[in-house]
């Protein structure tokens, strides 16, 4: 019986969260609504553009949010990823901990190079501009992986962000291979329109086909599937999406999401809130229909736990709630769905 409900692999990030203006994320180059992997000097360079602004420092990577979320409902995650002996990674590796994840960095961490971080830049339209400087994530290889742990997981997930990486993506492919070989389900998330642009390949590689094994779950926004698809009409979106995975959640920000099976589309409603940070909403709605999931609810049950943390998150600044919160949204959502 499996003991793990979601086994991940990702990139660790320190986030830092900065409110600006569209005027300054314009005269500090940054590209609107994307992810840009950047160097130290770009790094030192943003970060005198926002000296002075008000910023908040959390534990982040996109995977990682996902993990944190689904133990913080009360699942058991495990999280590979590499961080470096620096303050920030005793930081991220302790912070994983108190969260209840279990990770590999209980094992050691990097003895060179720098932590990574991301610089998370908030505009007043709640639209979130990622500057990601990788530093010691960028060397995530195989020896991350805890195989005993995979096989003993409901969901291996991979993230999407790490086909920008040889190595990252060259450990959560074996680590597809071990799941699949133990029957694990596997999911990944399409992550960003730039990784689709530039770094698709690798998706396609996580993703899989006849010889890797289809996908169980697949977790994308509106944006990320019509430039995957290369068409916009949202019903061309949902045929070409369901050939990738079992189960396909496609999140639509204030319609909610659709949640494709096959030829089967439920819509389920977003909850009703007013956005001002959209950072973390997609890593929410991943960890928190996984929880459910694993937890024997239906899909459209777990699209609407989903859809209510991710709205909780976009309400508020920052990547995650906290662990109370998200507690109060289970007893919520169980009362709903009691099981006669």
């Amino acid at each position: 019986m499996a003991s793990i409900d979601l086994y991940a692999i990702g990139n660790a990030l320190v986030d830092s969260e900065y409110e600006v203006s569209d005027e300054l994320l314009q005269s500090l180059g940054v590209e609107k609504r994307h992810m840009t992997l950047i160097d130290a000097e770009r790094r030192s360079y943003l970060e005198h553009g926002v000296q002075g602004k008000h910023s908040r420092h959390t534990g982040g990577g996109s995977a990682g949010n996902t993990v944190v979320a689904l133990s913080q409902l009360g699942g058991k995650a495990f999280y590979a990823c590499r961080v470096a002996d620096d303050s920030l990674g005793r930081f991220y590796r302790d912070d994983l901990a108190a969260n209840g994840v279990q990770s590999n960095l209980v094992d050691g961490l990097a003895s060179s190079g720098q932590t990574g971080t991301c610089m998370v830049m908030v505009t007043p339209d709640a639209e979130r501009s990622m500057s990601t400087f990788l530093g010691a994530t960028s060397e995530l290889e195989d020896s991350a992986l805890r195989e005993d742990a995979i096989r003993n997981a409901k969901v291996y997930y991979m993230e999407g962000y790490l086909a920008a990486q040889t190595g990252g993506l060259a450990a959560a492919l074996k680590g597809r291979a071990i799941a699949r070989a133990a029957g694990v389900k596997l999911a990944t998330t399409l992550s960003d329109m730039s990784m689709i642009n530039f770094c698709r390949a690798g998706l396609e590689a996580m993703v899989g086909g006849a010889d890797a094994g289809k996908l169980d779950f697949l977790f994308c926004n509106e944006e990320e599937a019509q430039v995957w698809c290369g068409v916009q009409d949202i019903d061309a979106v949902c045929e070409r999406l369901s050939a990738l995975a079992t189960t396909v959640c496609l999140t639509r920000s204030a319609k909610g999401c659709i949640v494709i099976e096959g030829a089967q589309r439920t819509t389920v409603e977003a909850a009703k809130v007013k956005a001002i940070d959209t950072n973390g909403a997609g890593d929410m709605f991943a960890g928190a229909f996984l929880f459910a999931v694993t937890q024997g609810y239906s899909h459209a049950q777990a699209a609407r736990l989903a859809n209510d943390c991710a709205g909780r998150v976009v309400a508020q600044y920052g990547n995650r709630l906290q662990p109370e919160e998200l507690q109060q949204l289970r007893k919520d959502f169980e009362a709903a769905n009691a099981k006669g």
